[in-house]
């Protein structure tokens, strides 16, 4: 009797666990293909990620600045940001034109160099990185140089980048020592840039990507033009935004995936017309010129964490915010994994370190601060 009461209990439990198991988050499902072509593996994602949201959130866990008070703490002008593996931050302020580091509690720790010409010093570092090879890589934009100091902030030494013929901004130095750069060949609204990856001797390897300079003086609103960022695979991601493409070289400058997203084009609207021209109001004055296309490219910008994953940067803009705008997600084989609404200052200056986005934020009364948040994954 005492069993047949046990396997009634157990008929009429059982179609109760279905049910409630049924109501767990649904396994994500990807609506893409994955072929190859000519030793490239070519990715195509449809239009729907295959996650909401909600997936991702950032918590804002450390902030390193202050309006007054001991000067380590006051910033003037942040230019870079690099963190090392034991979570050590490196700022370049170009204010003062020196690197302060550090500790990964926010205490500062020390500064690299100075204002000057000679070996140590500089006039505007706009780049600092602790390289692969373990030295801590600064470059002086104005002194046309590279300066190498070890990691207990030891002085190494320099190498010229005159011999480039341009100045240039560094994205990464690779594991291979190779160095990708972005060339500038105008202001603003002339334009145009280069793509270009250097061996370990700044000897040119190969120009990747290539946007003319605008021979008319007129600020052309929605341009395509080229974004770029390296992973800490040595693999260049760069897409022209003209189309939704992104290509995947490895650290030779082969083209070995090429990632593709159905997507609709953002209309530029008479709210955005209206913020451009604020924007531009004083060269407008000198009598330069704005277009306005009828939609946004396919994007604004290539960033990749340090898991390989890809935010690409939306023209969508979150909906309390004219300043903060949706990312798509790829993981690292190519799929779209999500569109999230990033509030964080997410840009070319940021890092990506031990599950941790490392950023620059400014307040409205315009002081700058460091901001480490910690990044989390609901993918389950």
């Amino acid at each position: 009797m005492k069993n047949e009461k046990v396997l009634h209990l157990i008929i009429l439990v059982f179609p109760l666990f279905v049910i409630f198991a049924s109501c767990g988050k649904p396994e994500a499902k990807w609506g893409g293909t994955i072929e190859e072509a000519d030793g490239v593996t070519i990715v195509k994602n449809p239009k729907e990620p295959m996650y909401g949201e909600d997936v991702f959130s950032l918590e804002e866990e450390l902030s390193i600045g202050k309006v007054e008070g001991e000067e380590e703490y006051m910033f003037s002008r942040i230019l870079d940001i690099d963190v090392d593996g034991d979570g050590r931050i490196y700022v370049a302020e170009g204010a003062y034109a020196h690197i302060r580091i550090f500790d990964e509690s926010g205490k500062y720790l020390k500064s690299l160099g100075r204002k000057g010409q000679g070996p140590g010093e500089f006039q505007m570092p706009i780049y600092v990185q602790v390289t692969p090879q373990n030295e801590i890589m600064v470059h002086d934009y104005m002194a046309f140089r590279l300066s190498f100091f070890s990691m207990d902030g030891n002085y190494l030494r320099q190498i010229s980048t005159a011999v480039t013929g341009n100045p240039f901004i560094p994205l990464r130095m690779d594991s291979q020592g190779n160095l990708i750069v972005t060339v500038s060949l105008g202001p603003p609204p002339t334009g145009g840039k280069l793509l270009k990856l250097y061996d370990a001797n700044l000897e040119l390897v190969s120009t990747i990507a290539e946007e003319e300079r605008e021979t008319r003086k007129m600020f052309d609103i929605g341009k395509p033009t080229w974004y770029c960022d390296v992973s800490p695979g040595d693999n260049i991601v760069w897409g022209d935004s003209k189309e939704y493409v992104l290509q995947i070289l490895n650290h030779e400058g082969k083209r070995v995936k090429k990632i593709t997203r159905e997507y609709d084009p953002v209309e530029i609207t008479e709210e955005d017309k209206k913020r451009f021209e604020q924007m531009y109001a004083g060269a407008l004055k000198m009598g330069v010129k704005i277009q306005f296309r009828s939609h946004f490219p396919a994007f604004d910008g290539i960033y990749v964490d340090d898991e390989e994953r890809i935010f690409v940067k939306t023209y969508e803009r979150i909906e309390d915010s004219d300043e903060r705008y949706y990312f798509d997600v790829f993981d690292p084989e190519g799929k779209y994994l999500a569109k999230v609404p990033i509030r964080a200052n997410l840009n070319r200056i940021s890092e990506w370190r031990g599950g941790k986005l490392y950023t620059m934020e400014e307040d409205e009364d315009g002081y700058v601060y460091v901001k480490r948040y910690k990044v989390s994954w609901n993918l389950q």
